[in-house]
């Protein structure tokens, strides 16, 4: 068992939370997206036929793929699934449209290369993996152990966070003191 520290937060905790906020503040992400974009210029112009990524369309495409197959856990319908395994299909794809792309303002190609989901080629892919991580350790083993937290289902999530950007809000506004 974890050592503990004051009200329940674990020495796991704290290490992984820190090392979010060192990754975050000598900017490994920022240098991680001015890669992509770098590799991304290097590339071909698409040509004129290629149409932009249409994550509607892809949604839908996925929907019609599993047809029938919705209540099945998702780990027995697509390939390459090492978390929510067990979640019913079309369940997870309501997950990823409304949790995670949503709640970080993107589209299915921001971790998943269209069309071959399963693939390993995006660092966002393992990233929101081990975010996902840190969400449940903290619902599950911190909230519950914080006295007097207002209502007996109290989570965090993506939005929690993100608020609809790819980057968590480190500045936020000013207050005034009453």
């Amino acid at each position: 068992m974890p050592k503990q520290i004051a009200r329940g937060v674990t020495v796991t905790t704290l290490f992984v939370l820190t090392v979010i906020m060192v990754v975050k503040l000598t900017g490994v992400q920022t240098s991680i997206s001015v890669a992509a974009r770098n590799n991304q210029n290097s590339q071909t112009t698409p040509s004129q036929t290629e149409k932009p990524f249409d994550q509607a369309q892809a949604l839908a495409d996925l929907r019609k793929a599993i047809a029938g197959q919705e209540s099945k856990p998702a780990g027995e319908v697509f390939k390459n699934i090492q978390m929510l395994k067990t979640m019913p299909a079309g369940r997870l794809l309501a997950v990823m449209e409304r949790g995670f792309a949503r709640s970080l303002g993107v589209t299915c190609t921001h971790c998943h290369v269209a069309g071959a989901w399963e693939k390993e080629d995006k660092p966002t892919k393992q990233i929101a993996r081990e975010m996902w991580a840190m969400v449940s350790v903290i619902n599950s083993d911190q909230l519950k152990n914080i006295k007097n937290l207002k209502g007996p289902n109290s989570i965090v999530n993506c939005t929690t966070c993100h608020r609809g950007q790819t980057k968590p809000a480190l500045d936020l506004p000013e207050t005034t003191s009453k």
